[in-house]
């Protein structure tokens, strides 16, 4: 069954581009879709972590499911091995990489087998190989994907977000577009080489990618689900390391350099009250 749906998955990938060229359907102009599920990340809020284990069950759904279609140009095999994301040893990137054939023109053959300083390699030649095999589509690049995607909210819930840290909003886009998938609302009509989703641009509409994700798609070690739910959940948090792998270090830094700031404007009060502590006001 898990192969069935393998093949049935990837058949449909190579026909679609994911969260591209989308277009409200016919009769979806009043559709109001559900509200967009709000994950609790491991890595949201001020003091949030990449979680390694989610991450590297993210990046095997890119790998063996997304890669096939996406490219991530901006993503080096050598990433996997950065502290605070997946964390593979230096061993097991070195044999990822020396897994895939690198177009190499200054090679004696034109091609060679990759090394940790590799790009991640894009699955089309050219933009017209990827528009020929996806409806005329290009599928999107994952690099910065999760950083340009967002999810709408209504006021005055969006006012919070500015108090409590609130930056998970394109991870949490990648999945409720992911499990969002469903039959068309009645009265909506759906183009050919289109399929509906709840949680396209927000409130329901039509996008060029076919659901990508099904129930025991992909063969997880451990004891994770391997359920659609999870699979999105994994692979739009790698997508959120993807675009921002230094966020752990970065919320690390910002914290030292407030409690600095509060330190040190309690030592320059001090100060003050000390210099001015025998003249009269």
């Amino acid at each position: 069954m898990k192969k069935l749906n393998s093949i049935i998955g990837a058949a449909l990938i190579a026909a679609s581009g994911l969260m591209a060229g989308g277009a409200y359907a016919a009769g979806a102009g009043d559709y109001k879709g559900p509200e967009a599920k709000l994950i609790d990340w491991t890595f949201g809020g001020v003091f949030g972590t990449y979680d390694k284990a989610q991450l590297q069950r993210g990046f095997q759904v890119f790998q063996e499911v997304c890669s096939s279609c996406h490219g991530a140009e901006l993503f080096s095999f050598r990433m996997l091995e950065k502290e605070g994301g997946p964390e593979y040893s230096e061993e097991q990137v070195k044999a990822l990489a020396a897994s895939y054939t690198i177009q190499d023109p200054e090679h004696i053959d034109g091609e060679r087998s990759g090394v940790p300083a590799d790009k991640w390699p894009n699955p089309f030649e050219s933009d017209q190989d990827a528009k020929d095999a996806n409806g005329g589509v290009i599928p999107p690049d994952f690099s910065v994907l999760a950083k340009a995607r967002n999810v709408p909210q209504k006021f005055p819930n969006w006012i919070g977000n500015y108090f409590t840290a609130y930056q998970e909003g394109g991870a949490d886009y990648i999945y409720n577009l992911l499990v969002g998938y469903n039959e068309p609302p009645e009265g909506v009509e759906v183009g050919p080489g289109t399929y509906w989703n709840d949680h396209f641009h927000g409130s329901g509409g039509t996008l060029a990618m076919a659901q990508p994700i099904y129930d025991e798609m992909v063969d997880y070690e451990g004891a994770a689900p391997e359920t659609v739910d999870q699979y999105a959940k994994d692979v739009a948090a790698f997508m959120m390391w993807l675009a921002e792998p230094d966020m752990t270090s970065r919320k690390q830094l910002g914290f030292n350099v407030l409690l600095f700031l509060f330190l040190f404007a309690g030592m320059m009060y001090m100060v003050k009250r000390k210099l001015w502590s025998n003249v009269d006001h």
